[in-house]
């Protein structure tokens, strides 16, 4: 199919999340990232995570587990200051470290604990690549020649490098699509209202975000488990949405996806995959759902291995990538439901 004739890119948030479900559990994580500098001074990134169980009787939901950080890091991605609540003896190590997959790397032989034990804590430090990659694109909501700043103050064969090294990092960046033609990305990749992910109905859906005046980024994610005994299956219903800050005060989302499973309550094994596209910034982007069925069969133990074997580059999304892989905490988040 020609590029031209593609049809256009979702553009509809699905916020507010969904009332707790009675006799649930859900995480929630945040990353909201500022320049309290300047532009030209380093980042701050507010991690946050939660884990509560909501009682068969609904309400006020138990918290089960939370944790949370403070990091700077530099242009370049490097961290030149973190800590984290609960502290932890292997975050010294991450100063020097730039947020990237050697960071990742990085956590599993620092944190193996936490892994272990699928504390939310470890999710939030997981997406600090990610949200490192993504978020210096708050200013270009604040500056509309943002890009082109970038693109004189780094050079034309520096900008052309990086350009290039883009060419299938992912499905929607694949030679020939939008994202990576000469003149930029087209220009709606940022016009959809991201909405507020906390319910006005369900005041203890969320913990706490950390609003910040300015430009902003916000990674934001949810992750809801019910134990389904009737039909055998734990049914999973999650979000993922990317958004920065706008300077009439609302928020514009970037990247967007909800993302509902089934697992066998006893085997553990994926009966069914449905993801929904709902803000993606090119218009190919959702064509990386399909693949996602790849997956059916597999154990959420091994989910993170499975997605980064069968949907690597081109093959897969990465931001549908990281929700697909958060699903190996499920398990344990489960758990808390046998418990009452």
């Amino acid at each position: 199919m020609d590029i031209e004739t593609l049809p256009p890119p979702p553009r509809s948030t699905a916020n507010p999340a969904p009332v707790r479900a009675a006799n649930s559990v859900r995480r929630t994580t945040s990353i909201d990232v500022s320049w309290p500098d300047g532009i030209d001074g380093q980042r701050l990134f507010i991690g946050a995570a939660r884990d509560v169980l909501t009682p068969a009787g609904g309400g006020v939901p138990r918290v089960v587990a939370q944790g949370g950080y403070r990091a700077r890091l530099k242009e370049d991605k490097t961290i030149t200051e973190i800590s984290t609540d609960p502290i932890h003896e292997g975050v010294p190590q991450l100063v020097g470290a730039k947020a990237g997959g050697h960071l990742r790397m990085l956590l599993g032989e620092v944190m193996p604990d936490l892994i272990a034990q699928t504390h939310p804590l470890y999710l939030v430090l997981d997406d600090l690549s990610g949200s490192a990659l993504v978020s210096a694109f708050a200013w270009s909501q604040w500056y509309p020649d943002w890009a082109e700043k970038i693109r004189q103050r780094i050079g034309e064969e520096e900008h052309a490098r990086l350009m290039t090294q883009r060419v299938n990092v992912c499905w929607g960046l694949q030679e020939g699509h939008s994202g990576v033609q000469p003149g930029g990305p087209p220009k709606n990749v940022a016009d959809a209202d991201a909405g507020d992910v906390r319910n006005p109905e369900d005041p203890h859906g969320w913990h706490d975000l950390s609003d910040s005046e300015g430009p902003g980024f916000r990674r934001a994610r949810r992750i809801d488990v019910v134990r389904d005994e009737a039909a055998g299956v734990l049914r999973i219903d999650s979000a993922f949405q990317d958004s920065a800050t706008k300077p009439d005060g609302g928020r514009i989302a970037i990247h967007e996806y909800l993302l509902r499973a089934t697992v066998d309550i006893d085997t553990l094994e994926v009966l069914s995959i449905e993801p929904e596209a709902r803000i993606l910034p090119f218009s190919e982007c959702p064509g990386a759902i399909a693949n996602t069925q790849r997956l059916v069969g597999r154990k959420l133990p091994d989910i993170r291995d499975e997605v980064l074997a069968q949907l690597r580059g081109p093959e897969g999304c990465t931001h549908l990538n990281d929700a697909l892989r958060a699903l190996a905490d499920v398990p344990e988040l489960a758990a808390e439901l046998q418990t009452q």
